[in-house]
């Protein structure tokens, strides 16, 4: 098979496309034919190096969110067909571990990760487990499955488990343009929330606003983002903030919180440390969430929601897998708007 991949660390011309050795499944895995795979900012990073994820080892083969037909079924493998169309869950844990026996697989200590630590969507050809691959209904395409995994579960994850949006409440949402901030817009929309978005750009405020924000916040003319918060809650402030930014927006995330609210943090994309104000913080009685992984359980009740619920499609654009560093391009210049699905 060919795949994308790269031997070292560096910027987007390392990334080659190589012939590799096709999988053969396991007695308990399926080989899926890659059709679309999703482009993910952990791709970038781990590219740039260091790998981030345990069990991470070069050559690597990047993609998380892959969409395919299943070509092949191992010994073993009960209630998958051939020729299904399936979306697969790319988070696998030990099984054996404290956690896992106790039934809390997502703080496994021993996870491996499609895409991420494993083979992923960057190649023709993706060998999974079996109880990892999730039908696609006939009404969605594989591209629109493609874009769907990892921002459907990340917004999933950190507004409904972790911070436990409610109907009626404000929720403040940074990065409009982003994936999954498309995702978490629509999902807290559908939940009887209201959201406030923000953005250093009109243009990425009009996207979010698109896709069912009620207000939004340009960064770049209005930087005292917690003074608008308030001006457009009546003095009130935001019940709950989703920052999935980092430290950019960490501290106006806090001040923007109304007494007692909870913020919901999950991402380092401008930043690994954040400065805190502790009086801030501790006089409003502020809760600070960290958003860890879904649970595999809890995968396919996300996916089940996302497409029964039918929401509008997440794709910016889509390229073909050799175009991949074209594509690594485009998210490190921040010009998508939405996700990018990659096409082999």
């Amino acid at each position: 098979m060919k795949a994308a991949l790269y031997r070292t660390h560096g910027g987007p011309e390392v990334l080659e496309w190589a012939d590799l050795p096709d999988p053969q499944p396991g007695p308990g895995d399926v080989v899926v034919r890659v059709a679309a795979v999703g482009l993910n900012r952990l791709d970038l990073l781990q590219r740039s190096g260091p790998g981030l994820l345990p069990h991470f080892a070069l050559p690597h083969v990047a993609g998380m969110d892959v969409a395919g037909e299943v070509v092949a079924l191992g010994s073993a493998v009960t209630g998958v067909e051939l020729g299904a169309r399936v979306v697969v869950d790319p988070s696998l844990s030990c099984g054996q571990c404290a956690a896992c026996l106790s039934g809390d697989d997502s703080m496994c200590r021993d996870k491996r990760v499609v895409g991420g630590s494993l083979t992923g969507g960057y190649a023709q050809l993706c060998a999974v487990p079996a109880t990892h691959v999730h039908p696609v209904p006939g009404h969605v395409d594989l591209v629109a499955a493609a874009a769907a995994p990892t921002v459907f579960t990340r917004a999933w994850q950190s507004l409904f488990i972790t911070g436990r949006l409610m109907i009626g409440e404000t929720v403040l949402i940074h990065a409009a343009a982003s994936g999954v901030t498309t995702a978490a817009v629509q999902l807290a929309r559908r939940a009887g929330a209201r959201v406030i978005v923000t953005a250093r750009t009109d243009a990425e405020l009009d996207h979010g606003k698109r896709f069912g924000a009620d207000a939004g916040i340009n960064t770049t003319t209005t930087p005292e983002v917690a003074a608008a918060v308030f001006d457009l809650t009546g003095g009130r402030g935001a019940d709950l903030v989703f920052d999935h930014l980092g430290p950019a927006l960490f501290g106006e995330s806090v001040a923007a919180l109304r007494p007692r609210g909870r913020l919901v943090f999950c991402g380092n994309t401008t930043g690994s440390n954040a400065t805190l104000n502790l009086p801030a913080a501790y006089h409003k009685g502020i809760t600070l969430l960290g958003s860890e992984a879904y649970s595999h359980a809890d995968f396919a009740r996300m996916m089940d929601e996302t497409w029964d619920a039918d929401l509008a499609g997440m794709v910016d654009r889509t390229l073909p897998i050799q175009d991949v560093a074209e594509a690594h391009r485009l998210m490190a210049a921040d010009a998508l708007r939405g996700k990018l699905v990659l096409l082999h």
